[in-house]
């Protein structure tokens, strides 16, 4: 049984690779199977077909996500093992999920939404070591938030060459994930400034209406 669930683990991990190197058309069960080392009739035991694979892909996606995060709030982010851990563990998805939000598709699609979902409930429970976010939609921010996170991942290639080392590697994390850190803490715009820019966006005109 044991052997079973390795072969299987080592199936998706496989998928998952091979998903970001070659997209959905491009994969197929066979290279999967030859990535993992297992017959192609063991995939379809354990996955069934290729969708079967993808689904299997974002659903651990999405959980490895949720768990890094919150165990990153609960006390990992001042423990340099634990980081370690969640990077090892982290950098294969954000391959996966770098070329699933290009690809698109309901299935990234619904990545996306739960990645939202999860994040608003994050930020609205009031997470160990973060102020509550100061917002009249918290839906939104929540929103922007994942969509900044996913499109550091999205335009890797730019980010990697403007950086001048790879971001979905060990180091190129580092780098970002410290330029991240320094961004939320710093306050760049003044109290007025936010004040003004929050009065003109708001003083702007709704769809359809006139603007002569």
């Amino acid at each position: 049984m044991n052997e079973d669930l390795t072969a299987k683990a080592r199936i998706r991990d496989a998928a998952l690779a091979e998903f970001a190197r070659h997209g959905v058309k491009g994969t197929t069960v066979r290279g999967v199977a030859e990535a993992a080392g297992v017959s192609a009739g063991l995939v379809q035991h354990h996955f069934g077909t290729k969708e079967g694979l993808r689904e299997a892909c974002d659903s651990y996606a999405l959980e490895t996500v949720r768990r890094v995060k919150r165990e990153a709030f609960e006390s990992g982010m001042g423990d340099p093992g634990f980081m370690a851990t969640a990077v090892a563990a982290g950098l294969p998805i954000q391959r996966y999920l770098a070329r699933a939000l290009v690809d698109g598709s309901p299935a990234a699609a619904r990545l996306f939404d739960d990645a939202v979902a999860f994040s608003e409930q994050l930020l609205g429970g009031g997470a160990p070591g973060m102020a509550e976010p100061s917002t009249e939609d918290l839906h939104a921010y929540a929103a922007v938030m994942t969509a900044m996170n996913f499109g550091q991942m999205v335009l890797h290639e730019h980010l990697s060459r403007a950086l001048g080392v790879d971001t979905l590697s060990t180091d190129g994390y580092r780098k970002v994930a410290l330029a991240m850190l320094d961004i939320n803490d710093d306050r760049l715009m003044s109290p007025e400034l936010v004040a003004h820019a929050r009065a003109a966006l708001r003083g702007l005109p709704h769809a359809g209406a006139d603007v002569r």
